[in-house]
């Protein structure tokens, strides 16, 4: 792309390529198209892996992507070493239980907001900050990575001031929620499940 003023621009260009299932494939690799390897254990720090396991919930790992599933209520992330530092697992994990932590039969928050709504925003706030303050009870220093995804969703709720501190409350909520599994606290806990 010609630069008017004489000086280097970026231009897009579009590309196509063909691709085939690896089954189609004659003479790879043996380990072209495998799965990835199963979780390295002695990259999950001991205390988050006995926190995952003390809350009782649908934990797996595996894929390409982390996501909480509200309906079937299950929690995915990638294999640790899918990340490029063992920090960014354990960070993605909390985070990923703080929205597990917000169904209905736990701390009961709406999770109905579609990406880009400013519910949406609300509950990544909450599951962002949640994971932070999560990371700093177990000693686990949260990065700049944290802050800079907070900034994010916080451009998309301007229009409510107040919302960063009901966000930070439950987060505060959440984070207790998860933590008091570590010393049996959780299951006795009123959530609005027990209060039923």
């Amino acid at each position: 792309c010609p630069a008017s003023s004489g000086k280097p621009s970026h231009c897009a260009t579009l590309k196509t390529y063909t691709v085939f299932n690896v089954a189609q494939c004659e003479g790879l690799p043996d380990d072209a198209g495998q799965a990835a390897p199963a979780a390295d254990p002695d990259m999950i720090l001991p205390e988050i892996d006995e926190l995952i396991r003390a809350t009782g919930a649908d934990f797996r790992i595996g894929g390409d992507r982390a996501f909480y599933a509200v309906g079937p209520d299950y929690v995915q992330v990638p294999p640790p070493q899918a990340y490029f530092q063992p920090i960014d697992w354990h960070r993605t994990a909390l985070h990923e239980l703080t929205h597990w932590s917000g169904a209905p039969s736990r701390l009961a928050r709406d999770q109905s907001g579609s990406l880009g709504s400013v519910r949406y925003a609300q509950e990544e706030l909450v599951a962002e900050m949640g994971a932070a303050f999560t990371c700093s009870v177990l000693g686990i220093r949260p990065t700049v990575r944290h802050a800079d995804y907070i900034a994010s969703w916080l451009s998309v709720i301007r229009e409510d001031p107040r919302a960063i501190f009901r966000a930070a409350s439950a987060a505060s909520k959440a984070a207790d929620f998860l933590l008091d599994f570590r010393t049996g606290r959780a299951a006795e806990a009123d959530t609005p499940a027990a209060a039923a």
